[in-house]
């Protein structure tokens, strides 16, 4: 039978798994595969593997439980092999990339962070910097008519938006950075010009959330920073 794969620990790690169910419909119990320095926490794969809420809360609640206790790599959800002696395989095959992961990881967290900005604020700001951008609005009110204006407008606040945006959001990852010990990435969302990461040890989670805080006073209202976490370190394994 198919193993669904939680995370991946160190083999002194406690693996308190007991009031902890597994994903699926009638879930299978929680076990243990050990080899000698890693075991990973698994169960039975269910047939047919949706990302139902309730699976998704079952996942995550084995890894907010088990990174309560000691260093974990989180799996992300569906992670599914062909069975147990093959999680047993990669164990031992991978025995020294997992210890420098879970060493990495030891006593840290993930916290997501997505900043958007007020499209009309921006226009505005764009129109008011930017001569070039209020001669051709000027000129397309005063001419509906005038197509290749409309477009030359149209490029324009595109490039102005997406500059604008690239050098907000390298200002405020920037600004962050030193808060947390590393960052990932994900690249801008279709509503947040700012999506990334941050792994922030457990006992600077306190000054890594005010120092969000005061970015997101300083930028004022026409910003929403949205702060999410801790969660498990997906973006660091």
């Amino acid at each position: 039978m198919a193993t669904y794969i939680y995370a991946i620990t160190a083999a002194d790690h406690p693996l308190r798994l007991d009031g902890l169910v597994g994903v699926g419909e009638n879930p299978s119990e929680l076990r243990v595969v050990r080899s000698g320095r890693h075991a990973a926490v698994v169960s039975d794969a269910p047939a047919e593997l949706r990302a139902k809420r309730r699976d998704l809360v079952a996942h995550q609640s084995v890894l907010e439980r088990l990174m309560t206790e000691g260093a974990a790599l989180p799996m992300r959800f569906g992670l599914v092999g062909p069975d147990d002696d093959q999680v047993l395989a990669a164990l031992e095959q991978e025995q020294d990339t997992y210890a420098q992961r879970l060493e990495e990881l030891d006593g840290r967290l993930e916290y997501n962070l997505k900043v958007a900005r007020d499209e009309d604020s921006l226009l505005r700001e764009i129109l008011t910097e930017s001569d070039e951008a209020r001669r051709l609005r000027d000129h397309t009110r005063s001419n509906p008519d005038a197509h290749g204006e409309k477009v030359a407008l149209g490029e324009l606040v595109s490039r102005e938006i997406e500059a604008r945006s690239d050098a907000a959001a390298e200002r405020i990852a920037g600004q962050l950075a030193p808060a947390a010990e590393r960052s990932s990435d994900a690249g801008p969302t279709k509503a947040h010009f700012l999506n990334v990461s941050y792994l922030v040890a457990r006992d600077d989670a306190a000054a890594f959330s005010q120092a969000v805080h005061e970015a997101a006073e300083k930028y004022g209202d026409d910003y929403t920073f949205t702060l999410n976490g801790p969660l498990p370190p997906y973006s660091f394994v």
